[in-house]
């Protein structure tokens, strides 16, 4: 129990201390790097839907030549 304990109260002050430090040491304001986390985020996403686009793309392609036979790796 008590090395419990100890490891939670280890995390949280490990937690606390990062926390601060994040916040300090930030190269922007809150609302800055919201907006960026945003952009960030809306850019992944649309690279990650192209990604999966060409891919379904790609894959109805080869389905396709299955079905005509003349498929070829």
């Amino acid at each position: 129990m008590n090395k419990m304990f100890s490891f939670v109260a280890g995390a949280f002050c490990g937690a606390i201390v990062g926390a601060t430090a994040a916040l300090l040491l930030a190269p922007a304001s809150g609302e800055d790097l919201r907006s960026e986390m945003v952009n960030r985020w809306d850019e992944a996403l649309a690279e990650a839907k192209q990604a999966m686009e060409e891919t379904r793309l790609e894959l109805q392609t080869q389905f396709e030549q299955m079905q005509k036979g003349s498929y070829q790796e």
